[in-house]
C-alpha cells in the first residue's frame, strides 16, 4: 500500500507541476492578449481567447493522462492501449472497470481520479480567472456593451 501511496503521490506532483506551469501561462497569455487584441469587437474577442484557452487546458489534461498511463505502464500494467484507457477513465472519474489494475496496485486507479478531480477543479477556477479577466478589461473599452 505504501509503495502505491509513494507512486500514486509521485505521479499527482509531477502533473500539479505541469498543470501549474499550463495554468499560469493560459493567465498571462489571456491577460496579454485581452489588452492587445483590440482589433476585434468585444465578442468575437472574448470567444477566441476562450475557445484557445479552453483548448490548451484539454491539451494538458490530455497530458497528464499520458503522464499516468506512461506510469501504468511502467509499473507493468496492461497492454500500451489499455494502459491511456484506464488512465482516462479513471482521471475523468467515469470509472467503467472493465479494466483493472493488478491486486497490488488496486489504490492506483483511485488516486488518478482523486488527481483528475483536482486538476479539473483548477481549471475550472483558471476559465473563471480568464472570463474575468478577458471581460473585465473589455468593460473599459469603448465599445463594450455593459
Amino acid at each position: 500500500m505504501l509503495r502505491e501511496l509513494a507512486v500514486g503521490g509521485g505521479i499527482c506532483l509531477l502533473n500539479i507541476a505541469i498543470h501549474a506551469a499550463v495554468m499560469a501561462w493560459v493567465v498571462a497569455v489571456a491577460r496579454h492578449a485581452s489588452s492587445a487584441a483590440r482589433g476585434l469587437n468585444s465578442r468575437r474577442r472574448e470567444m477566441v481567447i476562450m475557445v484557445a484557452a479552453v483548448s490548451v487546458l484539454l491539451l494538458a489534461h490530455t497530458a497528464e493522462v499520458g503522464v499516468w498511463a506512461l506510469a501504468y505502464r511502467l509499473i507493468g500494467m496492461a497492454q500500451p492501449g489499455q494502459v491511456f484507457y484506464f488512465a482516462f477513465v479513471n482521471y475523468t472519474t467515469l470509472g467503467y472497470g472493465d479494466v483493472v489494475p493488478p491486486e497490488d496496485w488496486r489504490l492506483i486507479g483511485p488516486i488518478t481520479a482523486m488527481s483528475g478531480v483536482l486538476l479539473f477543479g483548477w481549471s475550472t477556477a483558471v476559465i473563471f480567472e480568464v472570463l474575468r479577466t478577458t471581460a473585465g478589461s473589455l468593460k473599459n473599452l469603448p465599445n463594450h456593451p455593459s
